[in-house]
């Protein structure tokens, strides 16, 4: 019989979700305003709608069907994923919208700002993978609002004190994500994870599902992106089209050749493709204002996912016993390492390009002020945030309730006694 849980989410879940839902819409009501300023034959929405749509099926099923590996938490997976996202897609709209509130009384919402905001939402989803199972949904609520004001804030010292352009800051986001959770889960972590929870298990099933969410991901990163590149350059927003697309390609194909390489039985592992087979998206969103040619998407794709593999295979169960950061969702070999690459690749054929060594210089210390500003905002708001998150206050999980839908969802057909 369902073990009898505990009504513990009635005195925190609903009030904060109100309240917060309750000053979105006074912020909404009195600062926001459609803006106006768009084609007269409505050429620009149809063009950016789609792209638009795209981005929002990788947030919403995309991250959603990629949580619900765990055989008994896919109903927390996507349900949470789609609480969070709707909550901090909306404060992403409102801090994105500051600086024209500032100089002009109000926050103007379009569709370039609904995905610019949906894109900082991304990286929570991203880093809520490490801690997925481990957490209830007020703490979820409370890790994406922090972090997206976090990954805002780091977007916006990038652009103000290093010039950088609103595309490369934002295409951080995996390696910023990354750190971000690695730091969380490393402060939340629990006595007993080396030997891995009872119920932290993967079936078909469930693995069925969250291939689903690998797929949509595959399908709709293109547009990924290419969604800030300015569309008045259609040859470079269809060179980052392309190059992610090949780049995902290959990524697929070498992730299902490690795989069966590395099984001892020499049969495909679901688990290590679904984390290897994103990879070369990951490091071509990074690197794409630098990518000319497709082979160079290609070499790309490969690189990322042999990277990506070996930090599967090995790096996981290092983390955990080492530095204690039980990373549920392989956080670290599916978007950090791949994000790191596309980095280096980035500064690599930036310097190849330049004219001259004091150009080279110049720009080889920006870069690696860009990386390491990103890393130095992301450990230290992710620390405040595991600060902030630990309190008991927010009624974390025991140790027999993590990974179970039944700690939060109803199930009529369970007969629950006490």
């Amino acid at each position: 019989m369902a073990p009898k849980y505990a009504p513990s989410l009635r005195s925190r879940l609903a009030p904060l979700l109100l309240f917060l839902q309750a000053g979105f819409i006074a912020i909404f009501a009195l600062y926001t305003e459609i803006d106006s300023n768009v084609n007269v034959d409505g050429k620009h929405f149809r063009n950016f709608y789609p792209d638009f749509q795209d981005v929002n099926v990788m947030v919403t099923l995309g991250f959603g069907f990629l949580c619900t590996f765990l055989v008994r938490h896919g109903f927390s997976g996507s349900g949470f994923n789609l609480l969070v996202a709707a909550m901090a897609t909306q404060w992403a709209v409102i801090l994105n919208g500051l600086e024209s509130w500032y100089y002009g009384g109000k926050i103007r919402i379009n569709l370039r700002s609904l995905v610019v905001a949906e894109m900082c939402t991304a990286s929570a989803l991203i880093s809520i993978g490490a801690v997925l199972g481990k957490t209830n949904p007020v703490q979820l609520v409370l890790i994406a609002l922090l972090e997206v004001t976090a990954f805002i804030l780091n977007e916006w010292l990038l652009q103000t004190l290093l010039k950088v352009r609103t595309q490369n800051s934002i295409m951080l986001l995996h390696v910023f994500a990354t750190f971000f959770g690695l730091t969380l889960t490393r402060l939340l972590y629990r006595k007993g994870s080396e030997q891995r929870f009872e119920k932290e298990k993967f079936d078909r099933k469930s693995g069925l599902f969250s291939a689903l969410g690998t797929l949509f991901l595959w399908m709709f990163w293109p547009s990924f992106n290419s969604v800030l590149v300015d569309s008045r350059t259609p040859a470079s927003k269809l060179g980052a089209v392309c190059g992610t697309y090949l780049a995902l390609a290959v990524s697929a194909v070498t992730a299902a050749a490690v795989s069966v390489l590395s099984s001892p039985r020499g049969k495909l592992n679901p688990i290590l493709m679904q984390s290897c087979i994103l990879a070369g998206g990951v490091a071509m969103g990074v690197s794409v204002s630098v990518i000319q040619q497709p082979w160079e998407a290609m070499v790309i794709g490969f690189s990322a996912a042999a990277v990506s593999t070996i930090g599967f295979q090995y790096l996981k169960i290092h983390m955990l016993l080492t530095f204690q950061c039980h990373d549920t969702r392989a956080i670290l070999s599916t978007h950090g390492l791949p994000g790191l690459l596309g980095w280096l690749v980035q500064l690599f054929l930036q310097i190849k390009r330049c004219d001259d060594h004091t150009t080279a210089i110049q720009f080889a210390v920006f870069h690696i002020c860009t990386l390491l500003m990103t890393i130095s905002v992301s450990l230290s708001t992710g620390f405040l945030t595991g600060l902030i998150v630990k309190l008991k206050f927010w009624r974390p999980l025991q140790n027999r309730k993590c990974f179970d839908d039944q700690a939060f969802w109803e199930f009529p057909n369970l007969v629950e006694r006490k």
